[in-house]
């Protein structure tokens, strides 16, 4: 496993917008059609990482308790899916459904997505407001593989909670640390 941090995009950043496909309901949706009403998170994750498999269960659960307070949930992958096929649509089609993502599931083929917000690792999380600017990036928690500390999702929880009770989030935002993308060559 590698351990590659977030590049830490600057707090303000508007999100680029990108036009995508949903590998679950094949249907490309843009930032636009699916931004959340009061925040809009954007995770990049992907099917093989064991950093992602050990907060996927968390990822959903957060999801689930939040899509209903006007929060947006937006997963993209954007693995070169030559050298990773595992990482491939048909394959996130169905890591969705047996994960029971309650968000879709977009494929990032250009990898333009993934280099306009900076991403560098899976997973790397985004937390924009209403107006689609930068207040939240970094780490679900301190767990990772190995070290033995619970997936409770508490930093993107915070961040989370700050959004819809309109504070200032002032705890450290900690960059994540997962495998990098896999980018074409």
């Amino acid at each position: 496993m590698a351990n590659t941090p977030s590049n830490m995009l600057p707090l303000g950043t508007f999100a680029p917008d990108f036009n995508l496909l949903d590998t679950v309901s094949d249907t490309h949706f843009s930032l636009q059609n699916l931004k959340g009403q009061r925040g809009t998170i954007i995770m990049f994750i992907c099917n093989h990482c064991p950093f992602v498999l050990h907060i996927n269960n968390q990822l959903v659960k957060i999801a689930n308790d939040y899509l209903k307070k006007g929060l947006s949930f937006i997963a993209i992958s954007s693995n070169d899916v030559i050298n990773y096929p595992q990482d491939g649509p048909d394959k996130m089609k169905i890591q969705a459904k047996n994960e029971q993502y309650p968000f879709p599931y977009l494929y990032d083929e250009t990898q333009d997505v993934a280099k306009a917000y900076d991403a560098a690792c899976t997973p790397d999380l985004y937390l924009f407001d209403a107006d689609l600017k930068l207040i939240y990036r970094g780490q679900l928690d301190d767990s990772r593989p190995g070290n033995n500390i619970e997936v409770t999702g508490k930093d993107l929880r915070n961040a989370l909670d700050c959004l819809l009770q309109n504070k200032v989030n002032t705890r450290l935002q900690k960059p994540s640390i997962g495998c990098n993308i896999k980018w074409k060559k």
